[in-house]
């Protein structure tokens, strides 16, 4: 008997290689609709509860030498059956995390120098042109260009409280992000993460790239800024700073963060010969992926109150020969000319004419009608004005370099 067989459950039959399939029409579809159509020809359903059977062991621990071969013969073998191969997933969908898991199955052993694609739809070139031109700019006239010398980051975040769905889920991660869990002194980081996510997937970027991208000059903006995402609970460790090795490892365990870094890494690859400083020719989608990192274990964050640098919260201390593997995960960030060029632009985008459908209308909302008048605390939302959060303004400022954190800490 072969180690695959006794690998799979007695009642799954092993497919031939050759086992031909009927042809499939759609190129592209979701990965959801790919299985379904796989599971209607045998041969197809067999190899994929295959590759099935060997992600979850994998996840367990490392397969053997001839299981392994045997389930990269099997993927190798579900090669014929394109739509599988080609199918992707829509982020922020209801199902988005059932069909990655497809996504992934097929890709079984992958590594992690192969992201040539995304997990996710593309973009087509009128929605992001649609994004580039329109939604960009009503960013900065929804902010009404705040004159110089006020902060930036208090005015996005007040438009954003004017807009209700924006500052009804901005309260939800705020609350999230900011409250104890029960028995503990820290927050629940699964929930603050959850919740990052529903703000970024179901706000309009009008709104939500306002207040991650607003441009700063000054500490107490650049501080309003860095804390937008809350990091003493999103991504903080309280014994500092994690090997940017493990953070890798951790997130490719997990098929959401594993998917948003492939997606981030494919849209915001840098080119030194394209004009935007991107690959793929598009700053917005860049900013869309890089927005999708947040509220995972990879989100990242500025480093400084004065620049558009970002980093992750981890260093490449202890990593042995594996070091240049390890810078490579902080350049993909901290030297990255694509997403920097991305965040600067936004920053620095001149009013124009809105050329499709503006955002809707501005609607006060009781609960985030009022913003603390430093312009630098969190929001405490168990009451209807806005407080300063327990924990925020000791720990939402540890990812300044040494030279700033005096400054940084004399105003939190």
């Amino acid at each position: 008997e072969s180690s695959l067989g006794r690998l799979l459950p007695p009642s799954l039959p092993i497919p031939h290689p050759g086992v031909a399939s009927a042809p499939f029409s759609a190129p592209v579809i979701d990965c959801l609709d790919a299985v379904a159509g796989c599971a209607s020809d045998p041969g197809c359903e067999a190899l994929y509860r295959v590759l099935e059977y060997c992600a979850s062991e994998e996840a367990v621990s490392p397969l053997g030498p001839d299981a392994g071969r045997e389930c990269l013969e099997a993927r190798n073998s579900l090669q014929q059956y394109r739509p599988l191969l080609s199918c992707k997933c829509h982020r922020g969908s209801r199902m988005e995390e059932a069909c990655l898991r497809v996504y992934w199955n097929v890709r079984f052993s992958q590594g992690f120098d192969e992201y040539d694609s995304s997990p996710y739809e593309d973009f087509e070139l009128e929605l992001v042109r649609h994004i580039e031109m329109s939604r960009m700019a009503s960013i900065v006239a929804a902010s009404s260009l705040p004159p110089n010398g006020q902060n930036q980051c208090l005015k996005a975040a007040q438009d954003c409280g004017l807009y209700e769905k924006c500052g009804s889920l901005r309260s939800e991660y705020v609350l999230a992000c900011t409250k104890r869990a029960p028995g503990s002194d820290h927050c629940n980081r699964q929930k603050c993460h959850r919740a990052l996510r529903r703000f970024l997937e179901r706000v309009p970027e009008e709104y939500s790239f306002g207040v991650l991208f607003c441009p700063c000059t000054d500490t107490l903006c650049g501080e309003r800024r860095r804390k937008t995402i809350v990091p003493s609970c999103s991504y903080e460790e309280r014994n500092g700073k994690p090997n940017c090795l493990s953070l890798q490892s951790f997130c490719l365990k997990d098929e959401l963060c594993r998917s948003r870094l492939a997606d981030f890494q494919h849209n915001c690859q840098p080119s030194t010969l394209s004009p935007s400083g991107c690959l793929r020719e598009s700053g917005a989608v860049c900013l869309k992926a890089y927005a999708g990192l947040i509220g995972t274990i990879m989100t990242p964050n500025y480093v400084s109150n004065s620049s558009v640098e970002v980093s992750q919260w981890c260093n490449c201390e202890g990593s042995g020969n594996q070091w240049q593997d390890c810078f490579r995960i902080l350049h993909m960030f901290n030297n990255n000319g694509c997403l920097r060029n991305a965040i600067s632009a936004l920053g620095s985008l001149p009013p124009r004419p809105v050329e499709s459908t503006p955002p809707p209308p501005p609607r006060p909302s009781p609960r985030i009608q009022q913003e603390d008048v430093n312009g630098n605390a969190l929001p405490e939302l168990s009451t209807v004005s806005f407080q300063r959060p327990a924990g925020v303004s000791q720990h939402g400022t540890l990812i300044l370099p040494s030279s700033e954190q005096s400054a940084a800490h004399s105003t939190a």
